[in-house]
């Protein structure tokens, strides 16, 4: 647990499932207040902020679409509102969209991704830092990412663009905004086992996957989550436009094993 964290507000955008999820409600159990963010999902939004109200926490659930400005401003207006001010951010909304190899993908595909993974994530942690800056708050944006900011990814070249796009964005944040105080990091998670991890609904599929992963095992939601914690927190202070993979050793090559 991170004592410096008590008493903090975080707005997590995508956090009423799956990975999102988790690191709001790891952030209750740090005591923070949390901004719970949904689109559709409002079930697994309300139990989430349940669980973070019972872990000593304090939270409230927004309805908010994070590729628009009134989306984010939204959640902006909840957090001031209900907690005074925000001190983390953490842009967690992204889907992986349709597969399609390249020369076939409609426009229309490849904008949804971009929309929600890139844009979402920019328009995130540009309010943040309009809302730090003004205040004078030392904070934190936290993106999350995913292996296949590093990997290629077949199939998927909306998802990977994103993904590489949300890398470079983190950098250059973290090295404007350095000399004020102002953190701007990045977790990068492997195949971590939640509900919408299509790769594991299948045996063939799940033994395929396990197969790129040197440690054998898929991630959790609670891992992603812990790492979350700890780059937000004061004892990562010196932590600055780093991706902290949480992948099990998915970028380690692991056909270099095969002999």
């Amino acid at each position: 647990m991170y004592q410096d964290l008590q008493g903090k507000t975080a707005i997590v955008t995508g956090s009423s499932k799956g990975i999102g999820k988790a690191i709001a409600e790891r952030f209750g159990k740090e005591r923070m207040n949390v901004v719970v963010n949904y689109l559709g999902d409002s079930a697994g939004a309300d139990e989430a902020a349940d669980f973070i109200e019972k872990a000593g926490g304090r939270a409230v659930t927004v309805k908010a679409d994070v590729s628009s400005e009134e989306g984010i401003q939204a959640l902006f207006d909840a957090a001031q509102e209900h907690f005074g001010g925000v001190d983390v951010m953490v842009n967690n909304s992204g889907f992986n969209g349709a597969e399609a190899m390249p020369h076939e993908m409609s426009l229309e595909d490849w904008q949804k991704v971009i929309d929600v993974n890139v844009t979402g994530t920019f328009l995130g942690a540009k309010a943040a830092l309009n809302h730090m800056l003004q205040r004078g708050t030392k904070g934190t944006v936290l993106n999350i990412s995913s292996v296949h900011q590093q990997i290629p990814r077949p199939e998927n070249v909306q998802y990977a663009t994103s993904k590489g796009g949300i890398k470079m964005m983190t950098e250059t944040m973290a090295l404007n905004y350095a000399d004020k105080g102002i953190r701007v990091n990045a977790i990068a998670p492997g195949t971590i086992a939640t509900e919408s991890n299509e790769d594991l609904q299948d045996e063939t599929h799940k033994q395929t996957q396990l197969k790129k992963i040197p440690m054998n095992a898929f991630g959790k939601p609670e891992e992603v989550a812990a790492a979350a914690a700890w780059m937000v927190s004061e004892e990562a202070r010196y932590v600055t436009g780093t991706t902290l993979f949480v992948d099990g050793g998915m970028t380690l090559y692991p056909s270099q094993l095969e002999r």
